[in-house]
């Protein structure tokens, strides 16, 4: 598996290689988002056997998705922590039955617990989406090496259970990029060639630390790494979209999540991680037309 980025030359075509699967991310790509918990803020308890999870991974694959991401754990704020025995009963299977049914799909775990990732990665799983950004586990790192894996090292502060405890920063975004600096130099030394970062939208941060982020996603796409962007649902749109009756409801953020989306793909974002797939994959179509990006 190779992966090249930016720093070393801006002109090259980036992309990962993984076990005969190759995802360009020189032109955005789409990940669907795949809960397998019965308390995740949007869809949870809807994919909570092998089977329903492989029939929305199916319908996710048909509509545009190129990476899946399954997680076992609710990282909703104010959820508790999963054990990690529980989340290996809800994961594992899904995964198992899942790179069987669909050999060319590339799959990531959404995990901060080394064993749930060591198994994952075992099975043929090829990313790990980390909200913690090795806080958690910094084990991952060596796990990532070792398999020749993808980590994905997303920002955060605290735990879902505290997180939106009144969080401050003096500069958010000088703070939350110099997090994933060392974080990733830390990968690197440990041996991870293939590096996602992701300033985590909603965790541990105001609305108004979300919309800094948002405004300044050019210094994070700036860093040579390819940039992850998860809004898709998330509470900084209800509240934007808040009303007298109070913040938009979770199943009326769709044009909310896709004007953020399309707002992050103009600034360099290369994964999206979306519920709605379908209607993500327009905006990128709608994206690379007006770009003239190749597909």
């Amino acid at each position: 598996m190779t992966f090249r980025n930016s720093e070393s030359d801006p002109n090259i075509d980036k992309r990962f290689v993984l076990t005969g699967k190759a995802l360009s991310v020189s032109t955005p790509a789409i990940m669907g988002v795949l809960n397998v918990t019965p308390d995740s803020f949007s869809d949870g308890g809807s994919f909570n056997t092998v089977e329903q999870a492989c029939v929305r991974i199916n319908e996710m694959v048909e509509e545009g998705a190129s990476i899946i991401d399954i997680g076992g754990e609710s990282t909703r704020p104010g959820s508790d922590t999963v054990p990690e025995q529980v989340e290996l009963e809800r994961v594992v299977p899904v995964i198992k039955q899942a790179v069987r049914e669909f050999p060319d799909v590339m799959f990531s775990v959404d995990t901060t617990k080394y064993n749930v990732a060591r198994q994952a990665l075992e099975n043929g799983v090829q990313m790990v989406n980390d909200v913690s950004g090795l806080q958690t586990s910094p084990g991952l790192a060596d796990l990532c090496a070792e398999h020749g894996a993808v980590l994905v090292i997303m920002h955060s502060r605290g735990t879902p259970k505290t997180m939106q405890n009144q969080p401050e920063y003096e500069d958010v975004v000088g703070e939350v990029l110099h997090f994933l600096k060392e974080k990733v130099q830390w990968a690197k030394n440990r041996g991870v060639c293939e590096i996602v970062i992701d300033p985590g939208i909603g965790f541990g941060k105001t609305l108004e630390h979300n919309l800094e982020i948002i405004r300044h996603l050019s210094t994070f796409t700036d860093s040579g790494y390819p940039l992850l962007m998860g809004v898709s649902r998330k509470s900084v749109i209800g509240k934007i979209l808040a009303d007298e009756k109070g913040p938009r409801p979770v199943d009326n953020r769709l044009a909310g999540s896709l004007a953020l989306q399309y707002h992050a793909l103009i600034h360099g974002a290369a994964i999206l991680r979306v519920h709605d797939v379908r209607q993500a994959k327009d905006i990128l179509m709608i994206y690379r037309a007006v770009t003239g990006l190749s597909s």
